[in-house]
């Protein structure tokens, strides 16, 4: 297929890589198939309003090892439930026929949508409604399923692992119990990686719910010997017995749910009912900032690179994914079937188990 004009967004929460992926489309397509890119501002949003620029190659020059999105993202502009805030508040409506109707207005080829589940999902509707549109997978929670991996996971991952690293002295100078909170949603790969590589001490995720008193057992067996503890925690852990912690619901998002507060509850509860002293660092944001890894830029030009070269082929409505070694095209409804979770008998939880690590199950 001959291309002419293409459109780039990134569309939820921002990470390290997405200026390499930006970068991998709009040199090769600028350099060799003579291609116009345009920039969508702020994701969906921009593609609902119409708002746009086109990129130069001098916007593409010097950004490989950039963090966050040229672009500029959000996580509140899903177009077929688009928030409006009037007198009597926020309502959504569907401007889905708004934003294809800007697709076809600015003449692309094809449009290339940078993201996580949120996105692709978007990306999918679109796509059964005529829209050429190819996928690229980015989120730092690694919940995407058909690809091995997401860009920006292992940026956060190695973000996450030098937190517990510097927490393990001060935990060790102070004989504190040390509660440090990461992302993730309802995945706890960024934990898991994070605490088996930083040696925390228990581990809690999504996927296995805990029992408070096995914690307390853990850390105060700890506290006779060590005399302190890492407890690497995913925002979305939860006790067996118990509620994932949700800080806030936010109706302008594709996904109102806001978690967070799980280390604070952890620290709390560990204090009183232990008596030791206990401290909790939440990550938050600083997971989704600075530059990306050598991984993640690797990663993200492959992405980019194949994903350009798929749509060259004519081939829409796919994600390119990390299939073993190769990166290669897959229908976007595989992506979005099922989130990617750890599975309880992973081979790094049997690891994690077999160095002593516990996850209070």
């Amino acid at each position: 297929m001959q291309l002419k004009r293409i459109g780039i967004l990134t569309g939820g929460g921002d990470c390290p890589g997405l200026n390499a992926v930006i970068r991998s489309i709009a040199k090769p397509a600028m350099n060799f198939f003579n291609v116009k890119v345009v920039g969508v501002l702020d994701g969906f949003e921009g593609l609902v309003e119409g708002r746009m620029r086109e990129l130069t190659p001098a916007d593409v020059t010097g950004i490989l090892n950039v963090g966050g999105t040229i672009l500029g993202t959000s996580n509140k502009g899903d177009p077929f439930h688009y928030p409006i805030e009037g007198p009597t508040g926020i309502r959504t409506i569907d401007a889905s026929e708004q934003a294809l109707e800007n697709y076809r207005n600015w003449k692309l080829d094809v449009l290339f949508a940078i993201g996580g589940d949120g996105t692709m999902h978007i990306s999918h509707k679109f796509s059964q409604m005529g829209m050429n549109i190819i996928g690229i997978p980015k989120t730092i929670d690694n919940d995407l399923d058909a690809t091995d991996i997401t860009f920006g996971h292992d940026s956060a991952r190695a973000v996450a692992t030098e937190a517990v690293d510097r927490l393990q002295t001060t935990a060790s100078s102070h004989h504190r119990v040390m509660v440090v909170e990461t992302m993730g949603r309802y995945a706890g790969w960024i934990a898991l990686g994070a605490g088996v590589a930083g040696g925390a001490d228990i581990i809690l995720i999504p996927e296995i719910p805990f029992h408070w008193e096995k914690i307390y057992k853990a850390v105060l067996q700890r506290s006779k010997g060590a005399k302190f503890s890492i407890i690497c925690v995913a925002e979305g852990a939860k006790p067996a017995d118990g509620e994932i912690v949700v800080k806030e619901m936010d109706k302008k998002r594709t996904d109102p749910v806001r978690l967070g507060g799980v280390g604070e509850l952890v620290g709390q509860k560990i204090s009183e009912e232990t008596g030791l002293e206990t401290r909790v660092t939440v990550l938050g944001h600083v997971q989704r900032g600075g530059s990306p890894t050598p991984y993640d830029r690797i990663l993200g030009t492959r992405f980019g690179t194949t994903a350009l070269h798929t749509a060259s082929n004519g081939q829409f409505g796919v994600m390119v994914s990390l299939q073993r070694r190769d990166v290669v095209p897959v229908p976007i409804i595989d992506a979005i079937g099922k989130l990617r979770l750890v599975s309880r008998d992973a081979q790094l939880i049997i690891a994690a188990r077999s160095v002593g690590t516990s996850f209070g199950d």
